[in-house]
Formats: C-alpha cells, sequence, structure tokens
C-alpha cells in the first residue's frame, strides 16, 4: 500500500534527522558523482525538473515546476511531488510533499558538508552570528538547520525591500542599505538563498574562517557569489560533475580565472578527512541540489512515519 506523507509528516523528520540522513548516506560509501542528472524541460511558464535517484534498497523520483511569474499571482514559485519505491519490487510505497521534502534537505546538505566548521566557529558555546539573503523558507530553514546543531546568537534576513522581521530572525535589512556591508563583516555564517542571477554579496567582506551556504541558483549563467570570494575560499560542492554544469558560481568563477575546478571539494570526500581544510579561509558551500538528497531524506522521513528500523537489506 502506499502511504501519503503530507508536509506536516516530513517536516516532523526535522533539520538534525535530515542531516543525520545525509551524512550517513555519504559515510556509507554513496558517490554523487554516480546519481543521474536531472532533466530540466524549458516550459512556456517557467521549468520542468524530474529527478530520480536509486540508493541503499530504495528508488525514488521528485517531479518538480519552477514557476517565476507565479509570486505575482499568489502562487508558490516551486511545486513538487516525490514517489518513493521499493527496489527490489519497484512498487510505490509512499508519496510525498515534495515542496517540504525540498525545503528540509536543502539546507540538511549545507550543513552536512561544512558542520565540523560550524562546531569549531561555536567552540565554547558562542552562539554565532548568521547573515541570510533572502526571506523566503529557504533561508528560513538554514536558519533551523544551523541552529538544530550549534547556539545561534542573532540572525539578520536581508531582502531586496524592506518589510516586517520574520519570527526566525532578528532584523531584516534592505539589500541598498549601509548597514549590510558591516553585518556581513560580522558574520560567522551567510546564506544567500534568493532567486538573484547577479552576486548578492561583496566578496571582500566575508571574513576569514566565515562559512557561506550558497542555494539559490542552480543554472550555469546564475550566481549569487561573485569570483573574489570564490577565490578567496575553500568551495565544497555536491559533485565536480554537478557544479560544472549547473553552479553559475562556480561556472563563472572559473571562466574569470579565480577559480579552477581541481581545487573543488566534493561531497564524496570522506566525512572524517576535511579536517585539514584551512581554517583561516572562508568556507564556501555552493549547492544546486541533487536526486540523492531527496532519496536518502524521503526514505528517513517515510522510516520515521512507519517506525521501521534505520538500516534496510
Amino acid at each position: 500500500m502506499t502511504v501519503t506523507l503530507d508536509a506536516a509528516d516530513v517536516f516532523a523528520l526535522g533539520p538534525a534527522g535530515a542531516v543525520a540522513a545525509v551524512r550517513e548516506a555519504l559515510a556509507g560509501g554513496l558517490d554523487p558523482d554516480g546519481d543521474v542528472p536531472r532533466a530540466v524541460v524549458p516550459l512556456t511558464h517557467g521549468q520542468g525538473l524530474l529527478m530520480p535517484s536509486e540508493s541503499g534498497g530504495w528508488f525514488g523520483v521528485k517531479v518538480a515546476t519552477v514557476a517565476p511569474g507565479n509570486a505575482a499571482r499568489g502562487l508558490r514559485r516551486i511545486n513538487a511531488t516525490y514517489l518513493l519505491h521499493d527496489s527490489a519490487t519497484l512498487t510505490p510505497v509512499a508519496l510525498l510533499d515534495g515542496v517540504a521534502l525540498t525545503t528540509l534537505r536543502t539546507p540538511a546538505v549545507s550543513v552536512a558538508a561544512c558542520l565540523d566548521r560550524l562546531r569549531a566557529l561555536a567552540d565554547g558555546g558562542r552562539g554565532l552570528r548568521l547573515v541570510v539573503f533572502g526571506a523566503g523558507p529557504q533561508g528560513e530553514g538554514h536558519v533551523a538547520a544551523v541552529r538544530a546543531h550549534v547556539p545561534v546568537a542573532d540572525v539578520t534576513v536581508v531582502t531586496r525591500r524592506e518589510g516586517p522581521v520574520p519570527g526566525w530572525a532578528d532584523r531584516r535589512l534592505a539589500a541598498a542599505g549601509g548597514e549590510v556591508a558591516a553585518s556581513v563583516r560580522r558574520a560567522d555564517v551567510v546564506v544567500t538563498a534568493t532567486s538573484a542571477r547577479r552576486p548578492v554579496v561583496d566578496g571582500r567582506l566575508v571574513r576569514d574562517g566565515a562559512v557561506v551556504l550558497a542555494v539559490g541558483s542552480h543554472e550555469s549563467d546564475a550566481r549569487e557569489l561573485d569570483s573574489v570570494l570564490m577565490g578567496r575560499a575553500t568551495v565544497v560542492v555536491e559533485s565536480r560533475a554537478t557544479a560544472l554544469r549547473e553552479a553559475g558560481d562556480v561556472v563563472m568563477a572559473i571562466h574569470e580565472g579565480a577559480l579552477v575546478p581541481e581545487d573543488l571539494v566534493t561531497l564524496a570526500d570522506p566525512i572524517g578527512s576535511r579536517g585539514d581544510i584551512p581554517a583561516d579561509r572562508p568556507l564556501v558551500v555552493k549547492t544546486c541540489g541533487m536526486g540523492w538528497q531527496d532519496l536518502v531524506v524521503a526514505v528517513a522521513a517515510h522510516r520515521r512515519k512507519e517506525g521501521t528500523p534505520a538500516e534496510r537489506s
């Protein structure tokens, strides 16, 4: 029987559970570069995305749409549905809310990739200072994922326009305001979760040792981070092939001579081997979203709902 997990069921896994699912999958040998590339279909009013993946006895596929014009209609920009199958029989076992799944797994991957650095920054119990570009679900989700693992002292959200302060932030600044630069200079963690196609952060302002989590773009000609920052930083990506195909932040920095593909650190590198990443350079985690991420978090959410063991033969 196919069970249904609505948004509440998916979010019940929580940020810590989602991060654990990602880290356990990688520690177990999952190779992101072995994943099936997503199919992007140009549509009249946006894009269609098809994201399949198989791992650990499960097969799943997410069907998503991106409609930039929906904001003016008061509708969601992104819609998605996820279908999870048993690999042995290829029968569907669960239908999940794909928007909730995306909202949960994206910050989980970001935090899984830099958890050691976050813990080092918070060593001694010091709360971290966060600056988040974008007031949408991904901005909120990244704050929640960081909070689930380390203390957070202060959150500043930066948006194109002034507006009310979200409940998950301490203050809201307009991007054009003079206070933004000072906030970035002080930040331990900078999150870019926008629909911008040009850099939203001045790379000269990010302090050495800070973490930058960039999740807003998945096209080769769109970026949120400039080449100055990419050239200064250690850059972690989901997979080298995906980054060189879809991550405009990476692609354009390479084209401008600030970065070379061999410098990229991938999630396939053993989690425990990242202790030698220089602590005196910014750490950029650039993700575009991949099918395996949806799969491992969907499986974890399904197991939680069904009360099944964590391991599957």
